[in-house]
């Protein structure tokens, strides 16, 4: 009778369990909220008129701990503008078997051009589609913005756009 009884308590644990209520989270079809600070796929910015945040001053990549960023940086001229300043970001590319998600970039970023979004899914079955370049980082354009090259907003100078006083 003890075995009886020793046999009993061990699926104690067993039946206690089953009749909870299960804490399954439906992943791939139901996304989970994320923390609002965390940090996940980088983002290259624009300026409301669409012209590119970007310098390419490779600050991002001097910054970055795992060497994962990679700028080259171009002479912007009057025909082919796409950012306001000098310079722009010609190559633009974060390889994110490398990145570690620290945020060091985009403490580093003069002119906010680089930030993180809350999209945590990239995940692939090559490695060199882990290589995001310029098409997949930089921000759609929204309504009212153009594609560049154009030139800047006519009266505008490298400080307003900066400063923020260039409109759509």
């Amino acid at each position: 009778m003890p075995k009886f009884l020793d046999a009993l308590s061990g699926f104690k644990v067993t039946f206690t369990t089953m009749f909870k209520k299960p804490i399954t989270e439906q992943y791939p079809e139901q996304p989970g909220p994320t923390a609002p600070r965390y940090h996940g796929r980088h983002q290259l910015n624009r300026y409301p008129d669409g012209l590119e945040k970007c310098i390419g001053c490779e600050l991002c990549a001097w910054a970055c701990p795992a060497d994962a960023i990679y700028v080259e940086g171009a002479d912007n001229t009057e025909e082919q503008r796409f950012s306001p300043g000098e310079r722009y970001g010609r190559v633009y590319q974060i390889n994110y078997l490398r990145c570690i998600g620290c945020g060091l970039c985009i403490e580093a970023c003069p002119t906010r051009a680089l930030t993180m979004t809350a999209d945590y899914e990239m995940t692939d079955d090559n490695r060199q589609d882990l290589i995001y370049g310029k098409d997949k980082l930089l921000a759609p354009l929204q309504p009212g913005m153009q594609a560049p090259p154009h030139p800047m907003a006519p009266g505008a100078s490298d400080d307003d756009y900066y400063l923020g006083r260039v409109t759509p």
